[in-house]
């Protein structure tokens, strides 16, 4: 089978294939990945403004944004303006997944100390009575 290859000399993206070989992610996924690497750095990243260039809307983009940001692909930041005010959200992409920390809710996290409190013999030594800093 024959291979055609476009000469491309400008206008095209250089990216990771790493992404598109990743059976974990849906095909959407891939193409929406591919789409914000092809941005220029200072694009203005939204749900709305992904949905503008895409035939997807909204909730669709904001849907496969969370499976991106769930593979590690894409991890997305609240900033705060004025007055600690929700301001705008900050995106950083990853070509390749990055490991997201560790759920404090999941599996695998430690499990707080319930038990009874010790009751018998408190200390009751020199207390230090210095001023604190």
């Amino acid at each position: 089978m024959a291979v055609y290859r476009v000469e491309r000399t400008r206008d095209y993206t250089v990216m990771s294939n790493h992404h598109l070989k990743d059976p974990g992610l849906s095909l959407k996924a891939k193409g929406l990945l591919a789409i914000m690497l092809s941005l220029p750095d200072n694009w203005n990243y939204s749900t709305r403004g992904l949905a503008a260039i895409c035939k997807e809307g909204v909730e669709a983009i904001g849907n496969t944004l969370k499976e991106l940001e769930k593979a590690g692909y894409v991890v997305r930041r609240q900033l705060r303006g004025e007055h600690g005010r929700v301001g705008s959200v900050e995106y950083t992409i990853y070509e390749k997944p990055q490991t997201p920390p560790p759920d404090p809710s999941g599996p695998d996290a430690p499990s707080p100390h319930t038990g009874s409190p010790d009751t018998a013999s408190p200390c009751t030594g020199f207390p230090d009575t210095v001023k604190p800093d």
